[in-house]
C-alpha cells in the first residue's frame, strides 16, 4: 500500500500540458499518484553477490519491486548509506524506473559501451555488472565534481572494467569516434519524472528551461551517433514527461539520420508503473557491427600512452601483489607521479586529449619504492582473491568502520582487507594483533 504524503505545488502550465498529454481520466490518476510518498529502492550489486543471497542475509525488510529480480524495495527507517552492506558495495540506491534504461541496453561480456551523461552512477554501475567487468566501459561526465563522485561509486562498486572522463559529449566523440557497440545517453532534462520527490525540479520548471534542455538533447544525440558503431545500440532516456525532450527528440534525431531505426519505446509514470517517471527509447545503427580495430587496443599495446613505456614491471606491487593476493596478477601501469592502475581489458587507442577521471582500479601509490594500496583495490575483488581476510562481526565492525583499530590474530602481519559477510570493507593491517585502519577518512561511518 502507498503511502501518502502533501501533494507537490505544481505549476499551473504544468499541470496543463500533462492533462493534455495524459487526458482526463489517466490525468487524474496521475494527480492521485503525486500524492503518494515515493518508495525507497536499491539495487543489489551483482557484480559481487546474488540477489537471493542478498535479500537473505540483509538485516532489514526488503521487497521485490517487480522491475529486475536485483530490484527492492526497503524502508524509510533505514539509514542504508551508514550500512556495511552499503559501505562493502553490495548495493546502490536506486528508484525502480531509473534501473530500466541500462536493462534495454543489451550491454554484455566483452563489449566496448559508453555511459555518455553517467554521474552519479547508477546506470553505470549497472552495466558493469551485466558486462561482467570485461571490456571496455567508458563512463563520461562533463561536470569534473559529478565525475569525481561518479569514481567514487564506481569504487565502491567494484567495478574494474571503467574508464571515467570528464569531457563534452562532442569533444569525446571527437577524440574517440565511432567505437562502441552500445551507447546510453541518459540526458540531463526537465526532471519532471521527478516532481513527486525533488522541490527543486519543480522550481526550476518552465516551458522555456525544457525547450533548452530539448536543444541540448539533440547535440548530445549528434555527438552519441558519432561514437556508436555500425550495428550498435543507442538507448535515449530521460526523467521528463514533455513531448518535446522525448519522442520529439527522437523524431528530429531519425529525421536527420537515415541509418538509424526505433525498435522499442516507452514511458513510465508514477500511477501507472513502479517508481517515478521515466521515457527510454531503443535505436539501433544499420550495418554489421564489426569491430572497428583501428580505434580500439589491448590494454598492454596503449598503455605507453598513460605511463612509462610498455613492458615495464613494477617490483614493489608485484611483491606486495604476491604477498597478498590468491590470484593472478592482472596488467598494471605506472603513472609518473607514482599512481598504479589496473586498467581496463580494452582502451581507446587514442588517449591524448582524453581528461580521464580514473582509468579501471587506482591499486595505489609507489613512493620511495614502497607501495601503498588504495582503497579501491579492496573493494574491486572478491574476498577468495585474497591470501587472508579478517571477517569482522558486530561491534568490531562498527569500530572499523568509523575508522578505529580493531583486533587481530597475533599471527597476522601485513596488509589484510576487513570484511563484513565475506565481502572486503577496507584495508588494515595487521601489526602484533592490532588491525591498524586504512579506511580513507571521507569514508568513516561515525
Amino acid at each position: 500500500m502507498q503511502r501518502s504524503h502533501r501533494m507537490p505545488n505544481l505549476p499551473e502550465a504544468y499541470l496543463q500540458r500533462m492533462r493534455s498529454l495524459l487526458g482526463e481520466s489517466e490525468f487524474a490518476a496521475y494527480l492521485a499518484a503525486m500524492k503518494d510518498k515515493p518508495r525507497r529502492a536499491l539495487r543489489v550489486n551483482l557484480l559481487k553477490t546474488a540477489a537471493d543471497y542478498f535479500s537473505a542475509q540483509a538485516d532489514f525488510s526488503l521487497t521485490p519491486t517487480g522491475i529486475l529480480p536485483e530490484s527492492f524495495f526497503f524502508e524509510d527507517d533505514v539509514a542504508i548509506g551508514r550500512h556495511p552492506l552499503h559501505a562493502a558495495g553490495l548495493c546502490y540506491v536506486q528508484e525502480p524506473a531509473a534501473q530500466m534504461p541500462a536493462a534495454l541496453t543489451g550491454a554484455g561480456v566483452g563489449m566496448a559501451v559508453l555511459d555518455l551523461c553517467a554521474a552519479p552512477g547508477g546506470k553505470t554501475t549497472q552495466l558493469a555488472a551485466m558486462m561482467q567487468n570485461t571490456g571496455l566501459l567508458v563512463t563520461n561526465e562533463p561536470v569534473r565534481s559529478r565525475a569525481e563522485i561518479l569514481a567514487g561509486n564506481i569504487e565502491r562498486l567494484g567495478v574494474r572494467n571503467a574508464l571515467v572522463t570528464s569531457m563534452r559529449p562532442d569533444a569525446l566523440a571527437e577524440i574517440l569516434g565511432a567505437c562502441f557497440d552500445v551507447v546510453l545517453v541518459d540526458a540531463p532534462c526537465s526532471g519532471e519524472g521527478m516532481f513527486r520527490k525533488d522541490a527543486t525540479a519543480i522550481r526550476e520548471w518552465s516551458e522555456e528551461h525544457l525547450l533548452s534542455c530539448a536543444a541540448r538533447q539533440e547535440q548530445i544525440l549528434e555527438s552519441a551517433a558519432l561514437l556508436l558503431k555500425s550495428g550498435g545500440r543507442l538507448v535515449y532516456a530521460t526523467c521528463t514527461f514533455s513531448r518535446e525532450e522525448n519522442e520529439g527528440a527522437i523524431e528530429r534525431f531519425l529525421s536527420a539520420h537515415a541509418d538509424f531505426s526505433l525498435i522499442d519505446s516507452r514511458r513510465m509514470y508514477p500511477h501507472s508503473s513502479v517508481g517515478e517517471g521515466q521515457f527510454m527509447s531503443v535505436l539501433v545503427r544499420a550495418g554489421a557491427g564489426e569491430a572497428n580495430t583501428s580505434r580500439t587496443a589491448s590494454a598492454a599495446e596503449s598503455s605507453a600512452a598513460l605511463t612509462a613505456p610498455a613492458g615495464e614491471r613494477i617490483p614493489a606491487f608485484e611483491a606486495f601483489w604476491r604477498e597478498t593476493f590468491a590470484i593472478e596478477q592482472p596488467a598494471a601501469m605506472l603513472l609518473p607521479d607514482g599512481r598504479v592502475l589496473l586498467p581496463p581489458q580494452l582502451l581507446p587507442r587514442e588517449l591524448r586529449g582524453l581528461h580521464i577521471v580514473r582509468a579501471g582500479v587506482l591499486a595505489g601509490e609507489l613512493k620511495n619504492g614502497r607501495f601503498t594500496p588504495n582503497h579501491a583495490l579492496a573493494l574491486a575483488y572478491p574476498a577468495s582473491a585474497f591470501r587472508t581476510t579478517v571477517p569482522l562481526e558486530a561491534g568490531a565492525l562498527t569500530r572499523f568502520l568509523a575508522g578505529e583499530t580493531v583486533a587481530c590474530h597475533p599471527a597476522l602481519s601485513g596488509w589484510c582487507p576487513a570484511t563484513v559477510l565475506d565481502h572486503p570493507i577496507g584495508w588494515g593491517k595487521a601489526v602484533e594483533g592490532i588491525l591498524k585502519n586504512h579506511i580513507p577518512k571521507g569514508l568513516r561511518i561515525r
